[in-house]
């Protein structure tokens, strides 16, 4: 298992993650579909990181299917609703 640091998202029309990037990386840019999968069977970890430490991205299984988020902690910087476009 490897820790990935996510510094960009993509989103689609409706503001909704559809990938999860950092540019350089061989990963990147990783599908959401491909990310979930990920976290699920625990091959790999993607995280946020701002000047106030480490948020790990999480799968949530909502009323529209799975998606991704950061948990809520209050922190703004560490949403990746917030994170530059890929």
């Amino acid at each position: 298992m490897s820790d990935r640091r996510v510094t960009r998202g993509g989103k689609d029309k409706d503001g909704d993650i559809t990938e999860l990037c950092n540019p350089g990386e061989a990963w990147s840019p990783r599908k959401k579909a491909d990310a979930i999968h990920d976290i699920e069977s625990r091959a790999h970890t993607y995280y946020v990181h701002d000047a106030k430490g480490r948020s790990d991205i999480e799968v949530v299984d909502g009323p529209t299917g799975k998606y991704l988020r950061t948990r809520a902690d209050g922190r703004a910087g560490n949403n990746l609703d917030e994170l530059p476009n890929c």
